[in-house]
C-alpha cells in the first residue's frame, strides 16, 4: 500500500507541532507516494521502525492513502492517440466555430489557439453550447469516439 503525507502531515514535518519519535519521523520522511509500505519499513527495519509506529502516523491523520485520480469524462479507448484525435477534430472545431459568423469570432480564435488535443477539448464545451448537440455530434465523435 502507497501512502502519502496529508496536508496536515505536510505542516507536521515543517514545525514540529506533534512530537514524534525519531524513529517515527524517519519512516514519516519517507513516506512520498512513491514507495510501497512494505519498502518503507523494509528500509527502516534497523532502525526498530514497525508497523504499529505507521499505524499511529495513520491515527494521528498525518498519513493518507494517495488522493483519488481527478474525475475525469470517461474517454473510452479507441486506439488512437491524443495527437491523432487533435489532427481529425481541429479541422472539424474549426469548420463549427467559423460558421458562426461574427457570433463565434473568439470561439474561432480560441479554437485557432488550441495546439494540443488537451486544449481542444476543453473548447470543445463552448462550441458545443453554440453549436447545439445535432452540429456537434461529428466533432465529440473526433474528440472522444
Amino acid at each position: 500500500m502507497i501512502l502519502v503525507k496529508t496536508a496536515a502531515g505536510q505542516q507536521v514535518l515543517k514545525d514540529r507541532s506533534v512530537p514524534l519519535t525519531p524513529v517515527q519521523r524517519a519512516a514519516f520522511i519517507l513516506f512520498d507516494g512513491k514507495r510501497d509500505l512494505k519498502d518503507v519499513l523494509k528500509s527502516t527495519a534497523a532502525m526498530g521502525v514497525t508497523q504499529a509506529d505507521v499505524d499511529q502516523l495513520l491515527a494521528l491523520g498525518l498519513l493518507a492513502g494517495p488522493p483519488e485520480p481527478a474525475q475525469q469524462e470517461a474517454v473510452p479507448d479507441s486506439g488512437r492517440t491524443p495527437q491523432e484525435r487533435f489532427a481529425e477534430a481541429y479541422p472539424i472545431a474549426s469548420r463549427l466555430s467559423a460558421g458562426l459568423g461574427l457570433r463565434g469570432f473568439r470561439l474561432n480564435l480560441a479554437v485557432e489557439a488550441a495546439t494540443s488535443y488537451e486544449q481542444l477539448l476543453g473548447v470543445s464545451e463552448k462550441i458545443r453550447e453554440a453549436v447545439g448537440e445535432k452540429d456537434f455530434a461529428p466533432l465529440e465523435q473526433a474528440l472522444k469516439g
